[in-house]
């Protein structure tokens, strides 16, 4: 007889939550931690007499109470919540639970990082506007101010950028559908006018071009001039390029911090959560510029009892 492993005070199978993780991109090490991390929580829950699929917020803070108690370093505990927070959008995902409720807490000890040398939005629009197509290989080039716009005004990262197929740019409304990772949230983003012009020019010219030089048949839409698919020394070369318009610059991950700062100016913390693919609001405060002195200190939105 086919036996299941049952997780102890959840109710569903541990080997689905276990291709859960699977499915969304995690490794045998990962997924072996966070089972750990999930068992250890489950047992607590028996011997409280509760369980996964009903714990309330004020009683999963009795948990962090209880892990506390074990002197663990406020990043370590925060690790381990972190974990459980995937564990509970599996369980909202398969209507376990009506909702996460602890996606969104954070723990208190926890210092975060102070961000600097971040780029005005003019000296990332800048970037765009200055780099010149006319110098160089013109296919790579047009290519190129694509890479460009998207970091710039769509805030992408080296990933979304080795991810975006064709298909994610629908011209006709005038998007972009960033994938999604299981680190990240697919969304979908505006696309600026002139944005759309050259995407209308590098997919129906340029990106056939680039294909039949480098002899490659695949719906990667930015494609690297060359044998590879990875787009790692195209843009360590386009940083090269870059640096020379702007010496402040430093990598792609600066603009993107820039972006997010900006966006956060602009249109709050919700909406720059889903502009960025956080899957945590605690992701995007991080980003939060508006009290340095609470860079150094506690995300007190949930103030877990100690």
């Amino acid at each position: 007889m086919e036996q299941e492993k049952m997780i102890a005070c959840g109710g569903s199978p541990l080997n689905t939550y276990e291709h859960y993780l699977e499915k969304n991109g995690y490794n045998d090490k990962s997924i072996t931690t966070y089972q750990r991390n999930v068992t250890r929580f489950n047992d607590w829950c028996k011997t409280y007499g509760t369980n996964a699929k009903t714990i309330d917020y004020k009683t999963f803070l009795r948990y962090i109470e209880h892990l506390r108690k074990g002197n663990l370093k406020p990043r370590t505990l925060q690790t381990y919540i972190g974990n459980l927070k995937i564990y509970f959008n599996y369980l909202t995902e398969e209507n376990y639970r009506e909702k996460n409720d602890i996606k969104d807490l954070n723990i208190k000890g926890v210092k975060r990082h102070i961000i600097h040398d971040t780029l005005e939005f003019e000296e990332l629009e800048d970037l765009y506007y200055s780099y010149p197509i006319n110098k160089g290989k013109l296919i790579a080039r047009k290519r190129n101010k694509i890479i460009i716009g998207l970091l710039v005004y769509q805030g992408l990262n080296t990933r979304d950028l080795q991810l975006l197929e064709v298909e994610h740019i629908k011209l006709y409304q005038g998007k972009i559908t960033v994938p999604g990772t299981r680190k990240s949230n697919a969304r979908d983003m505006e696309l600026k006018p002139f944005q759309l012009m050259e995407f209308m020019e590098y997919i129906n010219e340029v990106r056939p071009k680039i294909l039949k030089e480098t002899n490659k048949a695949t719906e990667q839409l930015l494609l690297p001039i060359g044998s590879s698919l990875k787009l790692h020394n195209t843009i360590h070369k386009l940083s090269k390029d870059l640096k020379a318009i702007n010496n402040s610059f430093t990598d792609t991950k600066q603009v993107r911090t820039s972006v997010i700062i900006h966006w956060l100016k602009q249109s709050g913390l919700r909406k720059t959560q889903y502009l960025s693919g956080h899957k945590y609001i605690s992701s995007t405060e991080r980003y939060q510029q508006d009290d340095l002195e609470s860079l150094h200190e506690t995300i007190n939105n949930f103030h877990p009892l100690r």
